[in-house]
């Protein structure tokens, strides 16, 4: 059946680009179990066995697409995990020309946009990567890296992670300095994964406005990777985004409860049993079967869309889906074809033309622009 509000949302994403903060694809590649890293292999043109294809991409009416290089914190290398990672996702833009196009600026999303095709861009997802070097971080930038999330879910040698045990009370000297030197950059400074006293120091000390390129509030959900209200408040005067994602333990409440007692579980049988244990998987399925997994809304999506409007501003929220990143979905937005039914939602809710296009890209495009603008100052 027709649908007035999901057509709304189609003729906003239609002339203005729906720019999502993150996916994982890069890895999701990398990691496949039929032919890790084989680019070619994993053919977008088809069918994909994860959530993310050429076809699902024109469907979702996605614009502009900031693909994460996901570095884990158990690597042994990880400057090496990030550098192939990178090479792949630039081959990834090769091997689809007509369809996919790598940029670093806002300007050049626009143009490719119109010219029918999706802008590219790289983001960095884990400080670590850059072995605690400026030089390092500098020669990401020099590859297209457009944000460093600072942290991932283990504190780095400078920043405390939200899921890890603080060791800094925040940023370190060193971690200060490598904010400075990405507002210097023109890089965008990532707090996704940070602990909450990272994420107010960083405002404190960048001249550039922050992004969290995929996370929720904290108000709705209490999950260490989502957003306190304090900070939600203060990105008026700093200019940041907060671009929600569609991780189910973040968006709902009883999904998170879910998930955090299902870890508990895990725990207590690795415990018993040693990591990998047989008896580990068969106990976990148990308990799942007697406690079944409860599905995270679109809906509650879109609660976490209106809570960032209302305490931040309009100007101020943006999508970072985390599609690849996660093994788990939302109902309603199980991949990236479903990018539009998240906007009718909003427009069912009240939302006009103007608040959807600056949801769906013209905010995270004016921080691009800031970001950028202040590095060509500071440089100057």
């Amino acid at each position: 059946m027709d649908d007035p509000y999901l057509d709304r949302a189609r003729r906003v994403l239609a002339r203005v680009p729906l720019v999502d903060g993150h996916n994982d694809l890069p890895c999701a590649i990398r990691e496949w179990p039929d032919a890790p890293g084989d680019v070619r292999a994993y053919d977008l043109r088809a069918r994909t066995p994860g959530r993310t294809d050429l076809e699902r991409l024109r469907r979702g009416m996605v614009g502009a697409q900031f693909w994460a290089i996901y570095v884990p914190c158990e690597s042994a290398a990880p400057r090496q995990v990030a550098l192939e990672q990178i090479a792949l996702a630039k081959a990834v833009f090769a091997t689809y020309p007509e369809q996919l196009e790598e940029t670093t600026d806002a300007a050049d999303v626009e143009r490719i946009f119109r010219a029918g095709r999706i802008a590219c861009l790289l983001g960095l997802e884990g400080g670590h990567a850059i072995e605690a070097s400026l030089e390092v971080l500098r020669n990401y930038f020099e590859l297209g890296v457009r944000y460093l999330t600072l942290t991932h879910n283990c504190t780095t040698e400078w920043a405390d992670a939200g899921w890890d045990e603080p060791r800094h009370g925040g940023l370190s000297r060193f971690g200060v300095e490598v904010v400075r030197e990405m507002n210097r950059l023109g890089m965008m400074v990532d707090l996704s994964h940070t602990s909450a006293d990272v994420m107010r120091q960083t405002i404190d000390v960048s001249d550039a406005p922050v992004i969290w390129s995929h996370a929720c509030a904290r108000a709705l959900v209490d999950h260490p990777r989502n957003v306190p209200d304090d900070v939600l408040r203060r990105l008026p005067t700093n200019g940041g985004i907060v671009m929600i994602t569609f991780v189910p333990a973040f968006v709902g409440a009883r999904h998170h409860g879910w998930d955090t007692s299902e870890t508990e579980r895990r725990q207590t049988l690795e415990a018993t049993h040693g990591s990998g244990d047989v008896q580990v998987a068969r106990g976990l399925e148990e308990w799942r079967r007697l406690n079944p997994e409860p599905q995270a809304s679109l809906a509650e999506v879109a609660d976490h869309v209106e809570h960032v409007r209302d305490v931040a501003g309009i100007e101020h929220v943006g999508i970072g889906s985390d599609f690849d990143g996660s093994t788990r979905v939302v109902e309603g937005l199980e991949d990236v074809s479903t990018f539009p039914a998240l906007f009718a939602e909003l427009a069912r809710r009240g939302w006009d033309d103007e608040e959807l296009a600056k949801l769906a890209g013209e905010n995270m495009l004016r921080v691009m622009r800031a970001v950028a603008a202040t590095g060509a100052r500071l440089r100057g």
